[in-house]
């Protein structure tokens, strides 16, 4: 997109008022950018046809950098939505987009965003069919906010449910943990260091979809541990299935360059948040096939088995660390990581 064809170096008042600036916006930048059969109608609401069971979800984004290593808020806003979708057992394929934009953002940020946006959702295979701009005063905002709401068809073969999760389930991680929780924090003003982490942040739903084809229901859930981390997660199911979960600190896929960071500024990998990484519980007489099937997956290629459903210990999750000890992890309790996502 060429810059100088839109006449304007920043988003101001104007661009919210519903008037000429929206639409010059919204015509040169967004429709153009996400043309489709169902955004070209620019209606205010799009007709969709699901002929099946449908999964929706919704999340806002008030990340703060908004442009971090390995991604940006727009990219974020459509993986985050697209995975929640995902783990519910379905198959995404629309997404409505909200701005909230803040007088003086550069439009050449805006627009990176856009067409990050654009990127992230061809890459999953969704469409951008509805949505909305709203523009703020001047130091009520935080430079842009994002709000998606995803729409996706139930995969046939899936029964996603805690209520279907048994003693003996094996609990599967996709990849390496923490990294797009220390990538923010790499650049949060203030706590600035020297690291080459980037983000995690992608789409996993073709890795689910592929999973659901192959296991169908004896895969029991998926869970993103997006804020709060693996550690809140876990915490989570536990008691939401009145059984104990184990786990091993020495199964745990941590990257090295990761592992130092969270040393350094002493928190632990366990509740810092991901952006790419999802949680299987499994009927364990699969747990190694599934494996071998997330391995061969770019989205799962450091796939591994960090522990399982127990009889003991209910409610409590309990991690049997390095040293040969055991402590019980407790869900997050306050905000270790705000503005994470």
């Amino acid at each position: 997109m060429d810059l100088s064809e839109l006449g304007f170096d920043t988003i101001n008042l104007g661009h919210g008022s519903g008037g000429l600036m929206t639409r010059e916006l919204l015509d040169k930048i967004i429709f153009k950018t996400f043309s489709n059969p169902f955004l070209d109608q620019k209606h205010d609401g799009a007709i969709l046809k699901i002929e099946n069971k449908i999964a929706i979800s919704t999340d806002s984004f008030v990340i703060s950098p908004i442009f971090f290593k390995g991604g940006n808020i727009g990219e974020l806003a459509v993986n985050g939505t697209v995975n929640d979708v995902a783990m519910c057992g379905a198959i995404p394929k629309y997404l409505s987009l909200a701005f909230i934009v803040e007088e003086g953002l550069k439009i050449e940020e805006f627009v990176e965003i856009v067409q990050s946006i654009k990127i992230a959702a061809d890459k999953s295979g969704v469409q951008i069919v509805t949505g909305d701009t709203k523009v703020v005063e001047r130091g009520k905002g935080d430079k842009i906010f994002i709000n998606t709401t995803g729409f996706g068809e139930v995969h046939p073969k899936a029964n996603i449910s805690t209520a279907n999760i048994r003693v003996g389930d094996k609990i599967i991680v996709n990849g390496f943990i923490a990294q797009h929780g220390m990538a923010i924090m790499s650049q949060r003003e203030g706590l600035e260091f020297e690291s080459t982490i980037v983000s995690d942040t992608t789409n996993v739903n073709f890795l689910t979809n592929k999973l659901l084809d192959k296991f169908g229901k004896k895969v029991h859930l998926f869970r993103d541990p997006t804020r709060g981390g693996v550690a809140s997660v876990l915490s989570e199911i536990a008691n939401d299935i009145n059984s104990g979960i184990t786990i091993h600190e020495d199964k745990l896929p941590l990257e090295k360059q990761v592992a130092a960071a969270c040393e350094i500024l002493g928190l632990d990998p366990l509740y810092v948040a991901n952006e790419g990484v999802f949680i299987a519980i499994v009927d364990a007489e699969i747990a190694d096939e599934l494996i071998a099937v997330m391995v061969n997956d770019e989205n799962g290629k450091n796939a591994i088995c960090i522990g399982e459903i127990t009889k003991d210990h209910p409610n409590k999750v309990v991690m049997y660390s390095n040293i040969g000890g055991k402590r019980i992890v407790t869900p997050l309790i306050g905000e270790q990581l705000p503005r994470i996502c």
